[in-house]
């Protein structure tokens, strides 16, 4: 039984299906249009994503706990949302033999069993099989894998679509899922700082299907400027805001052709080398400027009470493009404007962390580099004096801007410290 419904009542799964009209894609659920207006899920809650405008989101496995799954489940369909349900799969880079008979045969066996614990339940929207299978891999057999994922899914589950996720794509890798894993009703596009190039993408690779873009986001760490030591330049979060509107604006929302919608990445917050280069909420719970532009943009409303914005953060005078070399032991001074349109009274949260050397690709997991022990005298109204730490190396400068209604906006710029 789904919590919410009176005892006895049984809930019927949803009848979700693509349908061709007019020379489009639509997406149904129990007959009526659906366009997916979702996040990948994070920790933040459906309940905010529910009252921001969103319908959906997404999870990348289905976890071990059944218990905890069924409750998640439960609070979407009390929330009036749906869940593209993540199934994990084996990844190349990460061990995975597709050449392995035996590993291939039990992990179909135990994403069976994964369908059929929750295929019933009404918050299911549809089945994503695996996530970036094609992140750094060379066996094409992985294809087959998912083919034959996807075709048991349909024998045991008929009433939900199944996707899989590409980050990137190209004509080679559409003919190889064509040829190799031909049952899947759509595929899962991850595309963020490139994502403009989506049309052509689409053209040139020769895919007429349906499709979701199941990441999006800011412009990735890996596309993004570099300092002369190679450290990545994050956008401010007013940038991002600007960004995510922009991207969905021009590319996600104009496609009405095959596009089915979209789950921004990502509703929550994690560490990917930085602690906010991608989640929309700060590891406080603060929401972010690109929460009220989402909201904006699935709703076509701004929310009442707005998260500050700010403009640019410097350090010594200079911008993170600069390459800011500090001399290690000595004094220097931070500035970052901030403005709230409400009149909120704005707090700053200063943080200086060791640059991370994570390596990771593909979301893997990374841990948050340490803090440093230094004294950071703020003057309370966007300024910063701090003593440089007196260990050579590469660091990184983080502000936070709060405003008292549980908004924030943020911005960071990494630095180097050498000896004098």
């Amino acid at each position: 039984m789904v919590l919410g419904l009176s005892p006895g009542a049984v809930a019927a799964p949803s009848q979700v299906r693509i349908t061709h009209e007019d020379g489009r894609y639509v997406l149904r659920v129990d007959g009526q249009p659906f366009r997916i207006k979702g996040a990948g899920m994070a920790g933040a809650g459906p309940e905010a994503l529910a009252a921001r405008g969103g319908n959906s989101f997404r999870t990348w496995d289905t976890g071990t706990d059944v218990a905890e799954v069924r409750a998640m489940l439960d609070l979407a369909q009390r929330n009036g949302l749906k869940i593209a349900m993540g199934i994990s799969v084996g990844n190349e880079r990460h061990g995975f033999d597709y050449d392995d008979g035996a590993a291939v045969a039990s992990q179909l066996a135990r994403i069976r069993e994964e369908v059929n614990l929750y295929k019933d339940h009404p918050a299911v929207l549809m089945w994503v099989v695996g996530n970036e299978l094609n992140l750094h891999y060379r066996n094409p057999k992985v294809w087959n894998a998912v083919g034959a994922i996807t075709d048991m899914i349909h024998r045991e589950d008929p009433n939900h679509p199944v996707m899989t996720t590409l980050a990137g794509f190209d004509r080679p890798l559409i003919d190889l899922l064509k040829a190799r894993a031909p049952s899947l009703d759509l595929i899962g596009i991850q595309l963020y700082g490139d994502i403009g190039a989506l049309p052509d993408k689409l053209r040139t690779s020769g895919w007429t299907g349906p499709y979701v873009v199941t990441e999006w986001g800011p412009t990735g760490h890996w596309e993004s400027p570099l300092t002369s030591w190679k450290a990545p330049v994050e956008d401010d979060a007013t940038r991002k805001a600007q960004l995510l509107q922009q991207r969905y604006e021009r590319v996600i929302d104009a496609d009405t052709t095959q596009g089915l919608g979209s789950y921004v990445f990502l509703w929550g917050n994690k560490q990917e080398r930085t602690p906010t280069w991608y989640g929309l909420f700060l590891p406080g719970g603060e929401s972010t400027p690109a929460v009220d532009a989402m909201q904006y943009v699935w709703t076509g409303a701004w929310p009442a009470n707005r998260a500050p914005s700010t403009t640019t953060l410097r350090l010594d005078g200079r911008v993170a493009t600069d390459s800011v070399t500090l001399q290690a032991g000595k004094p220097y001074a931070a500035k970052i404007e901030a403005q709230d349109a409400d009149g909120d009274a704005l707090q700053y949260r200063w943080t200086v962390l060791h640059e991370s050397t994570a390596t990771s690709i593909g979301g893997d997991r990374e841990d948050v580099p340490p803090a440093v022990k230094i004294a950071l005298h703020e003057d309370g109204n966007g300024g910063l004096r701090f003593d440089a730490p007196k260990a050579p190396g590469a660091y990184r400068l983080f502000v936070e801007v709060l405003d008292g209604q549980g908004h924030a906006a943020y911005a960071n710029l990494p630095f180097r410290v050498v000896k004098p």
